[in-house]
C-alpha cells in the first residue's frame, strides 16, 4: 500500500490489518536506517584519531560531545520506534493515549512515533509551557 492509497480509505478503515501493516512497514524501514546511523556514528568515535596539538585536541573533544548528543537523541528515538512497534502488536497503535480517539493518518504518517492525537499534544504543550513559565 503507498501513502496514497492509505489516505483515500475510507474512515472506517482506520487501522485495519493493511493500514497497521503499511505502518509496521514504515517504522521498521526507520528502525533499520535508524540502526545504521547509529553503528557509523559508533564507529566514528571509536577511529577518533589522537591529537597532540591542544586546539586540536579542544576541537575533537567538542566534536566528540556532538556526535554523543546525537547518538543520545537517535537513541531515544530507536526507543520510541521499539514502543510503537509493540503498540501496534498490542493493537494500540493509531490511538491516542489520552483520549482513545483516533491520531489521525497523516499525523502517523509525519511522526508515526505519535502517541497523542494533536488536541492532546497541544495540551501536553501548553502544561509543559505554564510549568516552565512558573519555574
Amino acid at each position: 500500500m503507498t501513502e496514497e492509497q492509505l489516505l483515500q480509505q475510507p474512515a472506517a478503515a482506520y487501522m485495519n490489518e493493511p493500514q497497521r501493516q503499511f505502518f509496521r512497514n514504515l517504522l521498521l524501514a526507520q528502525r533499520g536506517e535508524l540502526q545504521g546511523r547509529i553503528e557509523q556514528e559508533f564507529r566514528a568515535l571509536r577511529e577518533q584519531e589522537v591529537h597532540s596539538d591542544l586546539a586540536d585536541i579542544g576541537s575533537a573533544e567538542e566534536e566528540r560531545h556532538w556526535q554523543l548528543r546525537s547518538l543520545e537523541r537517535e537513541k531515544k528515538l530507536l526507543d520510541k520506534i521499539d514502543q510503537a512497534l509493540e503498540r501496534l502488536a498490542r493493537g494500540d497503535y493509531g490511538w491516542c493515549e489520552e483520549t482513545g480517539e483516533p491520531i489521525g493518518l497523516r499525523r502517523l504518517l509525519l511522526r508515526p512515533t505519535a502517541t497523542l492525537c494533536v488536541e492532546a499534544k497541544e495540551r501536553q504543550e501548553l502544561r509543559e509551557r505554564h510549568v516552565r513559565d512558573d519555574v
